[in-house]
């Protein structure tokens, strides 16, 4: 059996954003791993719009290019790691509207959260991103980066670069996703 697909899926689509530095930092740490094959999905290419299919997802009945894409992308992974930062104390509108795209294709895979942001570190965004990821048979892992003030890991060049602390977390949270992968994994093939 082949190595798992762990799919990064960077989760602003804002202008200017500095999340895909932290998206790319996470795709590093699981590249690092060595459990995966690891793919970066960045919603701001994806280019969906606001949900536009005439059909619920559950039918997986798709009417646009956008969506069967989308499910396309989707349906090669055995794994997710969300990255995303807290907007009003809740989840990005565009990743919101990346997972209500599809249902089948998140089902049954394990998931990781990393959250960033101030204070907080996003942690109010994956409290509202975990029942979410509930309906769609996602299995949060507890193990998470949560990072706060994040910009301050982010040099001029706009690299972000983790310290031990949240290398260590990525690091629990990449095991416990291979852990569960391989549980989940066997009846879904």
């Amino acid at each position: 059996m082949s190595r798992p697909v762990l799919q990064v899926i960077a989760g602003s689509t804002r202008p200017g954003r500095k999340g895909i530095a932290v998206a790319r930092w996470v795709t590093e740490q699981a590249q690092g791993h060595g459990g995966f094959d690891v793919e970066l999905v960045d919603l701001a290419d994806a280019g969906l719009p606001v949900l536009d299919e005439p059909n619920h997802p559950r039918l997986g009945q798709y009417t646009k290019q956008h969506t069967k894409d989308w499910s396309a992308t989707i349906s090669r992974a055995d794994a997710f790691v969300f990255v995303f930062p807290e907007y009003n104390h809740s989840v990005p509108g565009g990743l919101k509207n990346a997972l209500d795209f599809l249902f089948h294709e998140w089902a049954d895979k394990a998931a990781g959260l990393v959250s960033y942001g101030g204070v907080s570190a996003g942690t109010r965004s994956a409290a509202a991103l975990k029942p979410v990821l509930g309906a769609l048979r996602v299995v949060p892992v507890v193990e998470a980066a949560t990072i706060p003030f994040f910009q301050q890991f982010i040099d001029d060049d706009g690299v972000f670069t983790g310290n031990a602390e949240l290398q260590a977390g990525a690091t629990a949270m990449l095991d416990e996703i291979a852990r569960l992968t391989a549980k989940l994994r066997g009846p879904r093939d």
